[in-house]
């Protein structure tokens, strides 16, 4: 049993992965500012004898001994993250400081939640791990895509510098139960709207890709690289290479919930991305890691999470 901290431990991906510790048998203290997690992901959690959760921000020191730190803390939607984008920025970089500090008290392998989002609008098709990106430094989107890029440079040179034991994931776009409704993401946007018979909004022409992982997947890769050998720093890809235009997406889950509606173009928002894909060929090779869940199978467990969840017509 090793004794476990997992920032922004009440959001929609640290609660499942907070699941999934305690399911391996260990004891896990969540933290998290409750800017974007909510506590009714962590609900059923609370009469865990193994489990704590406390309520702080990452950018304030972090006390405590542990053997293993997820960093999962900060805004993730460009709803969430664009509503303070200092305090998004602040969330990566100081985030990143304090978990790594505390890494060198106490001697823990620390794990960073990267993105994707460190490709910016990539020219580089799929993105591998080796490509630098093509980011806006002074964009909309920038507080999150150099915030992260920012807490990357500190985990190696912490790494360089003190020796700390590091592991680094780059998340591509992850869905699933526990999401929520109204943080703007394109998968839970087009299944709200869907239920609701309301037309589904797609910015640009609908041609943009994306590339779509299930939550269990991604979960089943944060652990395996946290338990991986020392050789494997990172940065890592770990999201599922499927890639579907946006009007892929939405056709399939108007045709799922058998909604009637209609498809709408908006304009397509300041430097969102044309196309992404992971080049997952390290997390294969080196971590035995793949997806196991298609899109379609995926949102029917989610949509059905949100029928039961949001109020809907009538």
């Amino acid at each position: 049993m090793s004794k476990i901290l997992v920032t922004g431990g009440a959001g929609f991906l640290g609660s499942h992965l907070c699941d999934a510790l305690l399911a391996q048998g260990h004891e896990v203290t969540c933290l998290d500012s409750f800017y974007t997690g909510s506590l009714s992901n962590i609900a059923h959690l609370q009469s865990e004898t193994r489990f704590k959760c406390i309520e702080a921000d990452v950018q304030n020191k972090i006390d405590g001994d542990f053997d293993e730190i997820y960093n999962l803390a900060c805004p993730a939607s460009p709803v969430h993250y664009q509503k303070d984008p200092i305090y998004t920025f602040k969330t990566s970089v100081l985030g990143a400081m304090n978990v790594l500090d505390l890494a060198v008290r106490t001697g823990a392998r620390v794990f960073q939640a990267s993105t994707s989002e460190v490709y910016g609008d990539p020219v580089v098709h799929p993105q591998p791990e080796s490509y630098w990106g093509n980011v806006n430094p002074i964009g909309i989107r920038s507080c999150y895509d150099e915030g992260k890029r920012a807490a990357e440079t500190l985990f190696f040179d912490y790494q360089r510098m003190f020796g700390v034991d590091i592991k680094v994931v780059r998340i591509f776009n992850t869905y699933g139960p526990r999401m929520d409704s109204k943080d703007g993401r394109v998968v839970s946007n087009f299944i709200i709207q869907a239920l609701r018979d309301e037309d589904i909004t797609i910015y640009g022409d609908g041609t943009q890709t994306r590339s779509f992982c299930f939550y269990s997947d991604l979960i089943d890769g944060f652990i395996k690289l946290m338990n991986s050998g020392n050789d494997i720093k990172g940065p890592v890809n770990i999201g599922n290479p499927g890639e579907f235009t946006m009007l892929e997406l939405a056709k399939k889950i108007v045709s799922i919930t058998e909604s009637k509606s209609q498809i709408r173009l908006l304009p397509l928002p300041e430097d969102d991305p044309k196309q992404r894909k992971p080049d997952t060929t390290i997390a294969t090779e080196k971590l035995g890691w793949k997806p196991n869940v298609n899109l379609d199978s995926g949102l029917r467990k989610t949509i059905s999470y949100f029928s039961q969840q949001v109020k809907f017509k009538g």
